[in-house]
């Protein structure tokens, strides 16, 4: 490709994002939307109400989703001070699909971890994943808050699961992933300002 046409492409791409972060969905569990900003305050004070509670964030993703899981669940645990997991260690992985079926690969760990009043944090950009739903539904009967981020069709089944539902308008897998993750570092940020700003 051409320099002109590679400026032209990253022009267009970066116009694109931008045009998308603009359109970000936020709604809660009975549907009702709310604002983006105030979506994220809401995520902020639950989380860290963990702080006083005792309770952990657990974080669940598929492919890109769980490298965003991965990242963030640390940021959170070293930075935040929050106790944090992330359902991403390989023999964990492969032994509970194995036994179970990959549908029930973050399920079946979070039966045994979950605790009442914990938050799970689930990410997919299609909002379609079975594994991801079934972990979400076991969440809920343990009585954990739920937050999700999803993406591509508004009337995919994650987008109506969490306490809090970030949803990204867009059917593209790149602009999806880079915007959850922005979202989740926004998350992250909020907290430690907070932190900081209790330490004064």
């Amino acid at each position: 490709m051409r320099k002109e046409g590679i400026n032209q492409s990253s022009r267009r791409y970066y116009r694109d994002l931008i045009g998308f972060l603009n359109k970000i969905v936020a709604n809660d569990r009975s549907g009702r939307e709310i604002d983006f900003h105030d979506a994220v305050h809401r995520a902020v004070e639950m989380i860290l109400a963990l702080s006083v509670s005792g309770n952990k964030c657990m974080f669940i993703g598929n492919g890109a989703s769980q490298s965003i899981s991965s990242h963030i669940s640390t940021d959170l645990l070293k930075n935040g001070g929050i106790r944090t997991m992330a359902f991403t260690d390989p023999s964990l992985l492969t032994t509970f699909s194995n036994d179970f079926g990959y549908e029930y690969v973050f399920q079946k760990p979070l039966e045994l971890h979950a605790d009442k009043g914990d938050i799970v944090i689930a990410i997919s950009s299609s909002g379609k994943s079975i594994n991801i739903l079934n972990a979400c539904r076991a969440a809920r009967e343990r009585e954990c808050s739920i937050i999700t981020m999803s993406g591509f069709r508004p009337d995919n089944p994650l987008k109506g699961t969490g306490d809090i539902n970030f949803f990204v308008p867009v059917e593209e897998y790149g602009p999806v992933e880079v915007i959850h993750h922005s979202i989740c570092h926004c998350l992250v940020d909020m907290i430690l300002e907070s932190n900081a700003d209790a330490e004064r």
